[in-house]
């Protein structure tokens, strides 16, 4: 009954079927068919066609001012779409498990909120089962993770990629036979374990010593499992974690030696009590990708923030 609400208010403004004809561009046949239809529909009169002016009727007064509240929160929300258009409002969500949401993804949000400081943006930390299942809820807009989820429901992103290397106490007795291997975390940060002619370490000058692994069921945990396998070698496990990070620290403190990712060490201050050590196997190499579910709308909140991610990236391809 309000599809022709425009119809009714111009006669209304307009206090003549004739007038309003002209104004709407249309016959005044045309919109006295219209009126009529409309008022078919409410099922009462709009207009007292005996008065001159044309005025409304009681339900007709009553249809205005319904009609004057609908074009009000239409011009709000149009308005709203606006500055959403432009950033000056919106929201946007981010996850990622705790390294990324910890150390890599922060540097990105504070320069998104730099640029957009009226987009309100959340972190969240999880691991991966829980970041894809709030993603699939629509509870996240993005999330990075170096796992693969299936792509026929999420769209992926390369993100960036990351070695795992072996991280060694200092103190341990087993670094004096591997000298030539060892890299400080100065050379991790300039990236020199990524050059092919640097050597990788034998990996079993360190069986006898203490290793700090994460659980089974995790990527990391799984990918130490096939280089040992393919090295023949058997690790003197100690201590089984959940956090890549936790194991780092731990390494540090001279508790065990440690296969973690270039990523943690570049997030962390140089510690002068690790060796670090390239290791040739195809499992250190891993990709670590963005992601959203597909078929969704995406908003420029998202984009955006995408695009300073994946600099250089063609997203509307």
């Amino acid at each position: 009954m309000f599809n022709g609400m425009r119809y009714v208010y111009a006669v209304y403004k307009e206090k003549s079927f004739s007038k309003a004809a002209e104004k709407l561009y249309i016959s005044q046949p045309a919109l006295s068919a219209m009126i009529k239809k409309t008022e078919a529909k409410v099922g009462m009169p709009i207009f007292d066609r005996t008065t001159s002016p044309v005025s409304l009727t009681e339900c007709g007064r009553e249809y205005i001012k319904t009609a004057q509240r609908m074009m009000d929160l239409e011009e709000e929300f149009a308005h709203y779409v606006g500055n959403l258009s432009d950033l000056k409002t919106g929201s946007l969500s981010v996850g990622g498990t705790y390294l990324f949401s910890a150390f890599v993804l922060p540097p990105v949000v504070k320069r998104f909120a730099g640029l957009y400081p009226h987009v309100q943006v959340s972190l969240f930390e999880g691991h991966t089962a829980l970041l894809e299942e709030k993603m699939f809820a629509g509870e996240l807009d993005l999330v990075v993770d170096n796992l693969l989820l299936d792509e026929t429901i999420y769209k992926k992103y390369d993100f960036m990629e990351e070695r795992l290397i072996l991280a060694v106490p200092a103190s341990f007795s087993s670094n004096q036979a591997v000298r030539e291997y060892s890299l400080s975390a100065r050379e991790i940060y300039e990236g020199r374990h990524l050059s092919p002619d640097f050597p990788g370490v034998p990996l079993r000058n360190f069986e006898q010593d203490p290793f700090i692994l994460l659980r089974l069921h995790n990527d990391t945990r799984q990918r130490v499992e096939a280089i040992c396998r393919r090295a023949g070698v058997k690790l003197n496990i100690t201590m089984k974690l959940n956090q890549l990070l936790t194991t780092y620290h731990l390494a540090g403190y001279g508790m065990g030696a440690a296969f973690v990712s270039d990523t943690v060490v570049k997030s962390q201050p140089p510690n002068p009590e690790i060796r670090y050590y390239k290791i040739e196997d195809e499992n250190t190499l891993r990709q670590v990708y963005l992601y959203h579910k597909r078929n969704r709308y995406l908003t420029r909140s998202m984009t955006e923030f995408m695009k300073l991610m994946i600099p250089g990236l063609a997203w509307d391809s």
